[in-house]
């Protein structure tokens, strides 16, 4: 490999909207010519990556049925020191491979905490090393809440420390970092918005759906999906569905939903081209992810938000929240849901006028990220 080297770490646990935006991001940084390794360590999604990539896959975990203080392995096991211990040494040594220019960490510390088992160990690497490395963390837009004492503050203490600079991936115009981390101007001089990180420009689909709902990877969509299903008797009979359950929602739940199908509703597991039938649709029905409301955005079609809120997450619910009062969303609370309301939501979402003063948001984010980074490399050489 040739060009700068970045070494980007990324661990999805749950869904799959991490994996996927740290994809969308070495694909930009690939295609401006830098040599990238992507370690990963979630259990394999189909299509991720991508081709072209270097891809190192850790042994997977994920959070097991306990929430996400117990992490499992593959068979649902929960992870031992053993286990960990292997984990880091993979880690330590990809890193020492890599030899990179530029580490970048998906989310910690500002979460991931569950991992710090083998990332506190490679920043002690990073730090031991010479040349040393820039090391960079890679954040969403708007974070979860945190409800323990003291979090916050660890989290500064270790940027200060360690990290050069805070990639995120978000536009100041429609959420800014301390609006979601109260300590934010702590490290104010260390934070860079690269823009939201939505995939390159897509034709619409020839294939084309009035309305297409979608569940993310699945794991947590089965009551949108459903609603959705319901609602649709009840709505204009010309209007042509397609139902996209996420390729982790249970066998039998998928089942179930198939045999309970309207005439007018393909249901399907996955499609490659979501973003071509976004396109081509008058409106998306789905939770509130980064990377859903990205793809949203860029199609320009109407919207109703079911934002996902079970366990104490907030991050869907801010971004649903900010995007109503901006005019491009109807918003439906997870706990709300019913056939009744996701039928109202619809028809309010169909009806609803364009804004005329929606603010643009940057959605480049994947492409000014390599810009940033070639910017870094350049002052860090001067120095």
């Amino acid at each position: 490999m040739s060009g700068p080297r970045v070494l980007f770490y990324v661990q999805h646990l749950l869904g799959i909207g991490h994996l996927a935006r740290a994809s969308r991001i070495v694909r930009a940084l690939v295609d401006d010519g830098f040599a990238v390794t992507l370690l990963t360590g979630g259990m394999p999604v189909d299509g991720f990556p991508g081709p072209g990539i270097d891809h190192v896959a850790l042994p997977a975990i994920a959070v097991g049925d306990g929430g996400f203080s117990a992490l499992v392995d593959e068979t649902g096991t929960v992870i031992d020191e053993a286990f960990k211990a292997a984990r880091r040494d993979r880690l330590l040594a990809a890193y020492h491979a890599a030899r990179p220019d530029i580490v970048i960490v998906e989310a910690f510390p500002f979460g991931r905490r569950q991992v710090r088992f083998e990332l506190l160990p490679l920043i002690a690497a990073i730090e031991a090393s010479t040349p040393r490395p820039l090391l960079l963390t890679s954040l969403r837009d708007i974070l979860q809440e945190r409800a323990k004492h003291g979090r916050d503050e660890e989290t500064i203490d270790l940027v200060r420390r360690h990290f050069d600079r805070v990639l995120v991936h978000g536009d100041p115009a429609f959420v800014r970092l301390e609006d979601t981390f109260p300590l934010a101007d702590a490290i104010a001089d260390r934070v860079v918005y690269t823009g939201l990180v939505g995939g390159p420009a897509v034709e619409p689909a020839a294939e084309r759906y009035d309305i297409v709902v979608s569940a993310g990877g699945g794991a947590v969509g089965a009551g949108l999906v459903e609603a959705a299903l319901q609602a649709a008797p009840g709505l204009d009979g010309t209007y042509r569905w397609l139902v996209i359950t996420g390729p982790n929602l249970p066998q039998a739940d998928f089942a179930r939903l198939s045999a309970a199908c309207p005439a007018n509703v393909d249901l399907v597991r996955f499609r490659t081209d979501f973003r071509n039938l976004l396109a081509a649709a008058r409106l998306s029905v789905s939770q509130a992810g980064y990377n859903t409301v990205c793809d949203v955005l860029q199609a320009g079609c109407g919207a109703v938000l079911v934002p996902f809120a079970s366990g104490g997450e907030s991050e869907q619910t801010a971004r649903a929240e900010r995007l109503e009062r901006f005019g491009r969303a109807v918003v439906l609370r997870e706990d709300a849901l019913s056939r009744e309301t996701m039928a109202d939501a619809i028809s309010r979402a169909l009806s609803a006028e364009t804004e005329k003063n929606v603010p643009v948001l940057q959605l480049d984010g994947a492409n000014r990220t390599a810009k940033i980074l070639r910017a870094l490399l350049k002052q860090h050489a001067a120095t």
